[in-house]
């Protein structure tokens, strides 16, 4: 058996839940921290931003499932929903934070939204997700039927989004907020169709 059967294999076998509580288990961590002073001297600018990269960790984890499966034969599509989920509850903790303790003035709130370009366009990824979270049911995959595919690539806007979103937000040249874009457009581009249309042949040939 190779790496890629054992994968396999330990996929199929791996419950979803335990996907579920492992990525849950950041967010009552870094609040503690935040509580005992160990997110520094701005705990709450600290704990946005920790909660923002893990959104965006798990929003880049759920891209890379179709190419591990096309390219690698590495099937992880059972999880996508669950990272999908995930991604999404990060992202409304990243924002819940800004609101309720970072901001905390509904008329400030409103005037940075309009005002200020990083945070228009981290909300416009988070309305992206709303959507994708609200559909992510087989009730809704059955009564949408082909239009729950097309839907579900806003997830390629949001994730865009989220990368340019905290490009914006850091100050100065840093490499980690670009490394995260590189990643994205790389897989990204990795569903163009020329692409797809190159690995066809290739396993036509096989």
């Amino acid at each position: 058996m190779n790496l890629v059967d054992g994968i396999n294999r330990l996929a199929r076998k791996l419950p979803t839940w335990v996907v579920y509580i492992v990525y849950a288990l950041p967010a009552p961590y870094l609040l503690y921290l935040g509580l005992t002073g160990g997110l520094g001297r701005e705990p709450i600018k600290a704990l946005e931003h920790e909660l923002g990269e893990i959104a965006l960790q798990l929003l880049i984890i759920g891209l890379t499932i179709t190419p591990l499966r096309r390219y690698l034969g590495v099937n992880l599509i059972r999880f996508r929903r669950a990272f999908g989920l995930l991604a999404f509850s990060y992202v409304f903790l990243h924002l819940l934070v800004w609101l309720v303790l970072d901001v905390g003035i509904l008329s400030q709130i409103w005037a940075d939204i309009l005002k200020r370009p990083y945070i228009t366009i981290g909300m416009a990824g988070f309305v992206c997700l709303i959507p994708l979270a609200l559909t992510s049911n087989n009730w809704s995959v059955r009564r949408l039927g082909p239009k729950w595919r097309s839907l579900h690539r806003l997830t390629y806007v949001a994730v865009l989004l989220g990368g340019l979103h905290y490009i914006m937000l850091v100050k100065g040249f840093q490499i980690e907020p670009l490394a995260y874009m590189a990643i994205i457009l790389a897989l990204l581009a990795l569903r163009l169709p020329g692409k797809r249309r190159t690995q066809t042949r290739r396993a036509s040939r096989i």
